[in-house]
């Protein structure tokens, strides 16, 4: 094997490649910030006669204009679209009514459905569709996003190899096959890989991955904060403890049909055993906030707001059955649906003298009165330490009453446009979903999709496709497109692309590449497959898993050649260990989930380290023994 001279220019890009580790390990800035420290710095050492190789100025900012950039905006964007019409609710519903609200029943149905998706989609598009569900997931559960978002991109990135149309690097690989074969005699030529030759291979490491996390995650992943949305509400049951004395939580009960209390209205059963009833369910239709004057028809489910030793008194008393946690109304009562909100009647208020019977309160603003804060007291059905049970009801409003409400943000939303309220309670979801659009949304996902599937179009443009027919439906407007894409993601990877391509164009991949493979120089074969694997492992972390991959296979040709082994062993290798990218979050799903979890570099060395090991592990053995 020839030797390469190392060149000034190759050891500017090898410094560059130190000082961005460095910078990213240490975080003493934040990673996006970093990323764009060092594309600066790439384009201000290209301005230096002596290292003027070092990088093409004129193509400096091209990462924001790259495949993977734009592909990773318009993901986001059809994301986002289709959580706008309500369907990712509805898939975190599914997942929680089949794997229950603990880490190790929901990491493996989340982590194999995303695993599964991506082996046939690009593993960012999987794991962007489905972080609107993680999200819903996690306030629902109080199971940090942190716990469940690396399992699920993780698994993403496995799925990729289960396939050959998983990843970029196995899309490339038989065609780099073809070119090799070219240069080769006639007895060494290479057959090509069919589509599901590699899924043995990807079957064990996606398996892999998810019980690496469900034995090891309670180690291995960070702690977090509880709630998954970035709001910083408390939970309903905090909310009312904490500022109002009222110790409450939701329940479901069902009411057996001919049940004698049929006929009875809400505000009877409310006023006997002074709790409130927040919604209702029959034949099918569920009602928020039903109307209180409303008689109970059966069988019917409630879901009732109050303390608990009241709900199992009204229940033993009754003869209804009382559910161990919410089912039928899982859904309308999630953190990221509904929840306690607090309003003040301003002087002047159209209100003051009515009460909330007169008003219709439920009907009129979608939301159920908890309680009335007046003079440093609490009116509410429910009893508290210091307060006898009140008719809040019936209570007449006075100018500067705090009204505590049950609403969904929708309804919310609408009251901070009513003068008769003074709406304190700000950090909640705006969110206005549109089911009606979802025809639409799964349209142009479909068209995105089957474009993605079936034609030779590039992937960008595919997914923008997606992206703007979604916007041009009004699923989303252009505004909330553009808050939809996480621009810490697009800046991190664009300023990393120009680092990688200088890596290559100036030979320094290559000088890397013969350095490592001359000390391999005479070992045993399947020593020199591992050493290909870590090789374009190492490869991955800092330039693109295509540019490793273009890079590698021709030079782990030639070792298996030149060594006695199959040399399309050898380039299944490099194709499957440049998915092997969980140290750093250079890889576009770790920079994906890497902000909304909250994650630091030193999370994904800690937790991206064993998952190497394993990957490099089970990769080498099953490909030997498959192949």
């Amino acid at each position: 094997m020839e030797s390469i001279t190392l060149t000034l220019e190759m050891s500017v890009v090898l410094g560059l490649l130190a000082f961005t580790v460095f910078l990213f390990v240490s975080e003493i800035v934040r990673i996006d910030l970093a990323a764009i420290l060092v594309m600066v710095l790439l384009g201000l050492i290209s301005q230096i006669p002596a290292t003027s190789n070092v990088a093409n100025v004129s193509n400096l900012f091209d990462g924001f204009a790259s495949n993977a950039v734009i592909s990773i905006i318009a993901v986001m964007i059809i994301g986002a679209g289709l959580d706008k019409t309500g369907i990712m609710s509805k898939v975190a519903a599914i997942i929680l009514k089949r794997g229950g609200k603990t880490e190790g029943r929901i990491i493996p149905i989340i982590s194999g459905t995303v695993g599964v998706i991506s082996s046939f989609m690009q593993n960012v598009g999987a794991a962007a569709l489905f972080l609107p569900v993680v999200s819903r997931i996690s306030v629902r559960t109080e199971i940090p996003m942190s716990r469940l978002l690396m399992p699920m991109g993780f698994c993403a990135i496995l799925g990729g190899t289960m396939t050959m149309v998983g990843s970029s690097p196995l899309i490339l690989l038989n065609d780099l096959i073809l070119t090799s074969n070219a240069s080769l005699p006639e007895g060494q030529k290479m057959e090509l890989f069919d589509l599901f030759a590699v899924t043995p291979i990807g079957i064990c490491l996606v398996l892999t991955g998810i019980i690496y996390f469900v034995v090891f995650g309670r180690w291995v992943l960070p702690k977090g904060a509880k709630t998954g949305d970035g709001t910083s509400a408390q939970s309903l049951k905090e909310f009312l403890k904490n500022i109002y004395g009222l110790r409450t939580d939701i329940h479901e009960i069902s009411i057996p049909a001919g049940h004698p209390c049929e006929g009875k209205t809400f505000d009877e059963l409310m006023q006997q055993y002074h709790v409130y009833i927040i919604g209702s369910a029959l034949h099918g239709k569920r009602w928020f906030a039903p109307v209180i004057s409303t008689p109970i028809e059966t069988p019917c489910r409630l879901a009732i707001l109050g303390a608990r030793k009241e709900v199992r008194e009204m229940v033993l008393n009754e003869g209804f059955t009382m559910h161990t946690e919410l089912d039928v109304f899982a859904e309308d009562y999630a953190a990221t649906k509904s929840g306690v909100a607090e309003l003040v009647i301003p002087p002047g208020s159209g209100l003051i003298g009515k009460c909330a019977h007169d008003l219709m309160f439920r009907k009129t603003y979608g939301a159920s009165l908890l309680a009335i804060h007046r003079d440093e007291n609490t009116l509410s059905y429910m009893q508290t330490e210091d307060h006898e049970p009140t008719a809040v009801g019936e209570e007449p409003f006075h100018a500067g009453d705090t009204l505590v409400i049950h609403s969904t943000w929708e309804s919310l939303t609408r009251l901070t446009r009513d003068r008769d309220f003074v709406v304190v309670t700000q950090d909640f979801p705006r969110e206005e979903l549109r089911p009606r659009k979802l025809g639409f949304a799964v349209l142009f996902f479909a068209i995105a999709l089957s474009m993605i599937l079936f034609t030779d179009i590039r992937l960008s443009l595919c997914l923008l496709t997606g992206a703007v027919g979604m916007i041009l439906t009004g699923v989303l407007d252009i505004d909330e497109a553009y808050e939809a894409v996480s621009w810490t993601t697009v800046f991190l990877l664009a300023s990393l692309i120009p680092l990688g391509m200088a890596v290559q164009s100036t030979g320094t991949a290559e000088w890397i590449a013969h350095q490592i493979l001359s000390l391999l120089d005479g070992w045993p074969i399947w020593s020199l497959q591992v050493g290909v694997a870590v090789l374009a492992t190492i490869f991955t972390l800092v330039m693109s898993n295509v540019g490793a991959t273009v890079l590698l296979v021709p030079l782990a040709v030639s070792i298996a050649i030149a060594a006695g082994g199959d040399p399309a062993i050898f380039a299944l290798t490099v194709a499957i260990s440049t998915s092997n990218s969980f140290l750093i979050p250079t890889h576009q799903v770790n920079a994906l989930i890497m902000g909304p979890a909250g994650y630091k570099v030193i999370d994904f060395v800690k937790s991206g380290g064993i998952m190497t090991i394993l990957f490099l592990i089970v990769s080498m053995t099953m490909m030997n023994v498959v192949f």
